[in-house]
């Protein structure tokens, strides 16, 4: 029970410490309210969790036309995601590949050979 009530005591030895050097500043109720509304105004006082941090403000030397360049060349590139779901953005494969129906004939061609396999029942594929 001494422990804490020599904890107790502490808080408010330090709380009433505090308090007494946040009126060492020498401001007055006015010049504490009169920069609390420029804090406000300038948007660097937050409220709750949501707010923190304070955003700050981005500055740019590129022009809007500049920014909508830039993004229509990262959507193209697929480096622009619009949910939760599509991040990781997905590297796009370069064109110029084999054509579908280059595939699909691989594809037969492996089914003739023996070498397509599905399911779990296939594997390992067996003549390898």
């Amino acid at each position: 029970m001494k422990v804490k009530a020599l904890a107790t005591a502490l808080m408010v030895t330090a709380a009433l410490a505090g308090m007494s050097a946040a009126h060492a500043d020498g401001k007055t109720r006015e010049q504490v309210q009169q920069e609390l509304q420029a804090a406000k105004a300038a948007g660097t006082v937050t409220f709750g969790e949501l707010d923190y941090p304070p955003a700050v403000a981005q500055t740019t030397s590129l022009s809007r036309e500049q920014v909508q360049q830039e993004l229509q060349s990262a959507k193209a590139a697929g480096q622009v995601t619009s949910a939760e779901l599509d991040y990781p953005p997905k590297t796009v494969a370069p064109a110029g590949g084999k054509s579908r129906e280059q595939v699909r004939q691989e594809l037969a061609d492996a089914k003739a050979r023996g070498e397509y396999t599905f399911g779990e029942l296939d594997y390992p594929p067996q003549g390898r």
